[in-house]
């Protein structure tokens, strides 16, 4: 086969998932759309252990009801349920997700809403398709298409993304300021060891700090930045800066939250100026 009959088979075959896979969820038959969500309370929670995993997030007891039927269930984050809990106290509010008819096969969700319609597959299928093209034109036409065709959509996605997360990022820091930071403690720190494929030894290590809020919360979260020496810093007191009306969101040092979120922005600058000068030289080269 020549190469116009690979792209045609390729475009069908993904093509077809695409079509199906929207099919299926103007139709409501994506499993996304069939499971139950619901918003948890979390009614218990225990400090995680000084030398324990991070992996299975903050131990806690939730409670949810199943609109169906009604019933009530107390269930626990101790097995493999979804997204870890990084962030507890009692009464806060976490996503709940299971297939409808199975409530004892609950996932913990961060979005409750995110990808409700069971769209990654096709969207999916559709870059690869648009991948294909690029790259068809690319050798048929001349490599200066393909940094038309992906330097074209990276920079409208920076476009996009780089004024959004400017003011999120100034929000964030509006938030964190906004009120008289509290008092905290390193409770624990959460050490996991893997081994990567040369057979190199990598250690991780998590602090976990509790704080109470103004509002008398008392809040128990990993705090995987900002802390100096983390490997040390078990018992050590902190202050803690957070969002009033998200607790799980604060920083222990505002001052390298603020870096941090200016180098975020320094990168997606970057990426942009990348993008925009991929078309630049592959129309200059056409």
């Amino acid at each position: 086969m020549g190469l116009e009959e690979y792209l045609a088979l390729w475009c069908g075959a993904f093509g077809t998932v695409a079509l199906v896979g929207y099919g299926r969820s103007l139709a409501g038959l994506t499993p996304a759309q069939r499971a139950v969500r619901v918003m948890g309370r979390i009614e218990r929670v225990r400090e995680p252990r000084h030398g324990s995993s991070q992996r299975d997030g903050i131990p806690v007891v939730v409670s949810f009801q199943d609109p169906s039927t009604g019933q009530e269930f107390t269930v626990t984050n101790d097995a493999d349920h979804g997204e870890r809990i990084t962030a507890a106290w009692t009464g806060r509010e976490v996503g709940v997700r299971y297939p409808r008819g199975r409530p004892h096969a609950y996932q913990f969700v961060g979005d409750l809403w995110a990808g409700r319609r069971g769209l990654g597959w096709p969207n999916f299928a559709v870059f690869l398709i648009y991948a294909g093209l690029v790259v068809f034109a690319a050798v048929d036409w001349g490599w200066p298409w393909a940094l038309i065709g992906f330097g074209g959509p990276w920079t409208v996605s920076g476009l996009f993304y780089l004024p959004q997360n400017a003011r999120v990022v100034n929000r964030r820091i509006d938030a964190l300021t906004s009120q008289p930071p509290v008092p905290g403690r390193v409770i624990a720190v959460l050490t996991d060891t893997s081994t990567d494929a040369d057979g190199d030894t990598m250690t991780s290590n998590t602090p976990v700090v509790t704080f109470t809020t103004h509002e008398g919360t008392s809040v128990i979260a990993y705090c995987p930045d900002g802390l100096p020496d983390p490997v040390k810093s078990h018992g050590r007191d902190v202050t803690i800066h957070y969002r009033p009306d998200d607790p799980a969101v604060f920083t222990p040092d505002l001052a390298a939250e603020s870096r941090s979120r200016s180098l975020d922005t320094a990168f997606s600058v970057v990426a942009l100026l990348l993008g925009v000068a991929a078309v630049v030289v592959g129309v200059v080269l056409l």
